[in-house]
């Protein structure tokens, strides 16, 4: 992974530096909370209903155990002893004291990590595949790609006050763990005639006019693609609506403008960028390239098959949540922050711990974050599975349901977020357990359920198998459901159901969804998704909204009797 060079420790320190001397005038009075606003966004503090939240960037999602075990010591000095995994592969703090961040900081910045641009009309926290490096079908690691895109767009003085946030996610895979067309722009890497370029998508979001990305360039080959994405930045800069923040992210500039009109600008302005640039990020992406190589993978699965074979629950372990690794004799774990009943993508200090000591014991010490609020052991010997899943079961790290109805996306929502409308954490809880209790999950398979406390979308839920928006009606939370979403390769915005529920009807809601699934399906192999991409939505509607069939059934038999 790239190790940071005095360069950027210097440039840490002296960001850090800044932003004590602001803290300070805050707490003295001489700065008011509306001057100091914009001051902590640029470092990723926000006010939330109850305290501060700081919002720390994983770039891409990889850190390494001395970072997790510096993560978690932050957690314990200055905050509740927890720290909570995002959907934009950052870790958030949810209780720190004004006076205590710029230590947080400093003590980030010893392990290479910060919190910049984790929020405001900037260039985020980029996002890639989870799995990057270690894929079996992987194209290209896309981390280098990222980590690139992270140093240009790291203060960058064109764009640090963009009309609006600017999301941008990398994967190396046709299997797209990365959602890229759900973002500002997406990249897929891709090899065309033996050359590793780029697909690139832009105008994709979610929030409250959710979007699929638009195919902006087929292929931009690596030597042209950071000028390129300057191009588009600077299009989108000049193009973005500052009159209506509801109407300025670029979805809505490409919406309004036409993909063509914007292809074109892009193109236009692409030559003179480019020739700006004068090979200087090639340069960088070389050096880059280096720090990514592979780690040196040892052969021989010892008893892993035996082991596997002999022990019913731990085969289960390893069938559910681990994935094929490009070597055979390795695989890639990852780890469910998602024990039924508790508050998906949260980990305590210890927990944190404990992952890193997994991850240099026996994983070459690299881990990852996932957009899915979980936690990757991406390079794990076979020959050490049983020994990493009996440490994780006694830390409450061995739930089995990656994948499944239990491993729920889910946003902060009303227990912290002061923009949401409605609770999304014991919503999630609850339908975890529900499950649990039911013993179905790994009857009905594949099946991503996503939970957003407000129109904003934090939680994904447009993309969600199953989608769930918790909304405000009149004091009261109120939780619409869509249907047949996907974040993946072939990315689609769910349908709404209908008419949503109140907070004590929406568990029952969903397992009438589920059942209606089961008894629908052609068989076990066909999975959720794909049912109601054969079936459509009407047996679905009819399991959740069980009364207006009742209706209709009544007013056909009225009409009968009529004739």
């Amino acid at each position: 992974m790239y190790a940071y060079s005095r360069f950027d420790r210097d440039f840490l320190a002296e960001r850090n530096t800044q932003f004590r001397a602001q803290v300070e005038r805050r707490i003295g009075g001489s700065l008011t909370e509306d001057e100091f606003k914009p001051l902590r966004l640029m470092n990723g503090l926000y006010l939330q209903l109850h305290a501060y939240m700081l919002r720390v960037a994983i770039p891409y999602g990889t850190l390494n155990s001395a970072q997790m075990r510096q993560l978690a010591m932050i957690a314990d000095r200055w905050d509740k002893g927890y720290g909570h995994f995002t959907t934009r592969q950052n870790i958030q703090y949810n209780w720190p004291a004004l006076r205590d961040v710029p230590d947080m900081l400093d003590a980030l910045a010893e392990v290479g990590m910060h919190a910049i641009q984790t929020s405001g009309n900037t260039i985020r926290n980029v996002t890639a595949d989870h799995f990057a490096g270690a894929a079996q079908e992987e194209v290209a690691d896309p981390r280098p790609v990222a980590e690139l895109i992270r140093q240009w767009s790291t203060d960058h003085p064109e764009f640090q006050f963009l009309p609006r946030k600017f999301k941008v996610a990398v994967t190396g895979s046709a299997q797209d763990r990365a959602v890229t067309a759900a973002h500002d722009i997406g990249l897929r890497l891709v090899k065309r005639h033996g050359e590793i370029g780029a697909t690139v998508l832009v105008g994709g979001g979610l929030g409250r006019t959710p979007m699929i990305g638009k195919v902006l360039a087929e292929f931009v080959a690596l030597p042209d693609l950071l000028p390129y994405l300057e191009a588009v930045v600077a299009v989108y800069n000049l193009l973005g609506r500052r009159d209506n923040k509801y109407k300025a992210r670029i979805k809505i500039t490409v919406h309004e403008t036409g993909i063509d009109e914007i292809r074109r600008l892009v193109e236009a302005e692409f030559g003179p960028r480019k020739a700006a640039f004068q090979g200087a990020d090639m340069e960088l992406l070389d050096r880059i390239i280096a720090d990514f190589h592979a780690p040196d993978f040892v052969g021989g699965a010892g008893d892993f098959d035996a082991l596997h074979a002999a022990d019913p629950i731990f085969r289960s372990f390893v069938d559910t949540n681990a994935a094929a690794h490009k070597h055979p004799d390795y695989t890639i774990l990852t780890v469910s922050l998602k024990a039924h009943g508790a508050t998906p993508g949260d980990a305590t200090s210890d927990q944190m711990r404990l992952l890193a000591d997994l991850a240099e014991t026996y994983g070459h010490d690299e881990l990852r974050i996932s957009h899915e609020q979980n936690v990757i052991l991406p390079h794990l010997p076979k020959r050490h599975l049983r020994a990493v899943f009996d440490a994780l079961g006694a830390a409450g790290l061995a739930t089995a349901n990656v994948g499944l109805a239990s491993d729920i996306i889910a946003c902060p929502g009303m227990d912290y977020c002061a923009l949401a409308t409605a609770r999304s954490i014991p919503v999630a809880q609850e339908i975890a357990l529900r499950f649990d209790a039911l013993k179905l999950e790994h009857e009905v398979g594949p099946l991503k359920i996503k939970i957003s406390g407000c129109i904003n979308a934090c939680g994904h839920h447009h993309v969600g198998h199953i989608g769930i928006l918790g909304l405000d009606r009149a004091g009261v939370e109120n939780y619409q459901i869509t249907l047949g979403g996907d974040g993946g390769p072939d990315a689609v915005i769910g349908d709404r159901a209908g008419p949503g529920f109140a907070y004590d009807e929406v568990v029952d809601a969903i397992e009438r969804l589920v059942r209606a699934y089961l008894a629908i399906r052609d068989s076990a192999d066909e999975t959720f998704l794909d049912t109601y991409r054969r079936v459509g939505a009407a047996p679905f509607k009819a399991a959740l909204y069980p009364e207006a069939e009742v209706d209709r059934s009544a007013s056909r038999e009225d009409r009968a009797d009529a004739a």
